[in-house]
């Protein structure tokens, strides 16, 4: 797996029955991907429970793949 990389641009469209969704990152850099809506569900409430959650003082590994 290679190093992260910052964000800085998330961009989100309909694309037929799926979601679009466009992760820029510092480097200039666009990954696209294509999402259902129970997974743009499920990556709503993940990000909600972390949002929601104390922060952690030092970063760990990444969460599994879902």
């Amino acid at each position: 797996m290679s190093a992260a990389q910052k964000l800085t641009r998330i961009l989100a469209t309909r694309t037929g029955a799926d979601v679009e969704l466009a992760f820029v990152t510092e480097d200039g850099r666009t990954t696209r991907v294509l999402a259902s809506d129970e997974q743009i569900d499920r990556l709503v409430d993940e990000l909600e429970d972390i949002l929601n959650s104390p922060a952690e003082d030092e970063p760990g590994e990444p969460p599994a793949a879902a």
